[in-house]
């Protein structure tokens, strides 16, 4: 029995697998973009002959039934889902065999109602279980979230609780494959190790020493937000995405063509890197970078899939993979990218916007001028790292709303910093689409600020 892993970064920290005997492969928790699996079958000499779903997946869009259409292998979901679509519905007590491979369900709930863990034993070997694929119930050092059901989330938690305990009368030399690695907002705080054993976990897994009483206190409190399409995609993958290979590729867009697309029904979404925006971007895009942020995760989080898309890209050879990282979380709406970036909008002489970027050393010659709001946008956990003084702390997911809470006075500059910077070009291009226009970004951000300090930093209110 071969496990090969599939791994999605982004802010998503998806793991997905094949598992392939002689002649046969089975895929847990599909990605949406399949065609790997079937690369990968190929590659191994082996036909997929079924797809295991441990539950409804919130922060990613799964491939679970274009990959069962594209290769005929049965689809397993669990029974408590009750899908509508063509599936075989499986909860605890079923047994599922394909050649030397058992796999035994385990009704495990807690982080979803519906959710089940599958226990693998190659027969080939012996007669007791080798793994199992646990889904978002247990991650190495850590357990999933149980609040995205906020009018049961103790409830959840509780089941949580017991699930952990079925989980942990596994023996302690089977390993544990979980769906989700570090980076996650599934959880709360995974290890970036991506996968353990039982043993391991009973012994270095804090959460579970707890009391039930204390599990669950620990669950329902300090647990990050969850994004905005958490519940966008568990309704997706509940009725089942639109194949990716019926979407079209976006196509290349010359100036005029973008010009007279853009409006306030569709977002001009700029992925090169934030301090090429900052220099000069198309007024009142937003700034995601495409390569030094979690770009799928702030776009599930901060794009409305119901308006359409316009790329500002640095190469055509990206769209593919801008695309797909778009895709993953349900933003499908990609009309077209603009040829040669901004090099070609501004050789046509179409205007521009641009903001400042600024170095510690001259954040930290203004640090005490009144006509400055040094503004945070990363989240409450990372201010335990320290946070720099006098400034105000506004997550940026927040920021959508809770902009009105910042002077939107011309003489007032607003100073962003994030993590490294980008999440602050992204925060200033929301400003920006909402009259903001006296805005720099410290470049390098908080990391940038540290290394150049060198000393302990005082905390903000």
């Amino acid at each position: 029995m071969l496990i090969e892993r599939f791994f999605v970064g982004d802010g998503i920290s998806h793991i997905s697998y094949l598992v392939a005997g002689q002649t046969k492969a089975i895929v847990i928790d599909p990605k949406r973009d399949v065609n790997d699996y079937i690369r990968k079958a190929k590659e191994l000499g082996v036909e997929i002959e079924a797809i295991l779903v441990t539950h409804l997946h919130a922060d990613f869009i799964g491939g679970h039934y274009e990959l069962s259409e594209k290769t005929g292998a049965k689809l397993y979901l669990p029974a408590k889902q009750e899908s509508k679509r063509a599936h075989i519905p499986v909860q605890e007590g079923d047994i599922i065999q394909i050649e030397n491979i058992k796999i035994d369900v385990l009704d495990t709930p807690g982080h979803t109602p519906e959710h089940v863990s599958y226990v693998f034993t190659d027969l080939s070997r012996g007669e007791e279980p080798v793994a199992v694929f646990t889904g978002d119930t247990l991650f190495v050092g850590d357990v999933g979230r149980p609040d995205l059901f906020p009018d049961k989330k103790e409830e959840l938690a509780k089941a949580l609780y017991n699930s952990l305990q079925k989980l942990m009368g596994l023996p302690d030399f089977v390993e544990v494959y979980p769906a989700h690695g570090a980076g996650t907002l599934c959880g709360k705080a995974l290890s970036t190790k991506r996968s353990s054993t039982i043993g391991y976990e009973k012994r270095f897994n804090k959460l579970l020493s707890l009391s039930e009483e204390d599990f669950i206190k620990s669950l329902l409190e300090g647990m990050p937000p969850a994004p905005d399409h958490f519940k966008r995609c568990s309704k997706i993958n509940e009725e089942g995405a639109m194949f990716l290979s019926k979407l079209s590729s976006p196509k290349p867009l010359s100036v005029k063509e973008f010009e007279n697309l853009i409006d306030d029904d569709r977002i001009v979404l700029d992925t090169r890197h934030y301090l090429t925006w900052i220099g000069g971007h198309i007024p009142n895009s937003l700034s995601m970078d495409y390569k030094f942020m979690p770009f799928s995760l702030f776009a599930g989080w901060i794009l409305d899939p119901e308006k359409e898309i316009l790329l500002v890209i640095d190469n055509s050879n990206e769209v593919d993979d801008i695309a797909i990282k778009l895709r993953r979380v349900g933003i499908d709406n990609i009309v077209g990218y603009i040829e040669n970036h901004t090099f070609s909008w501004t050789k046509a002489g179409k205007p521009i916007k641009s903001f400042k970027a600024i170095s510690p050393d001259t954040l930290e010659e203004r640090l005490n001028d009144e006509n400055i709001l040094l503004l945070d946008v990363r989240s409450k956990s990372e201010l335990r790292s320290g946070q720099i003084e006098n400034s105000i702390n506004i997550p940026l997911p927040e920021l959508r709303e809770r902009y009105i809470e910042l002077d939107k006075d011309k003489d007032k500059e607003i100073i962003i910093y994030c993590g490294l910077g980008p999440r602050g070009a992204l925060a200033a291009s929301l400003l920006e689409k909402v009259g903001f226009e006296n805005i720099s970004v410290l470049a390098g951000g908080f990391t940038g600020w540290s290394n150049y300090k060198k000393s302990p930093l005082v905390c903000g209110r």
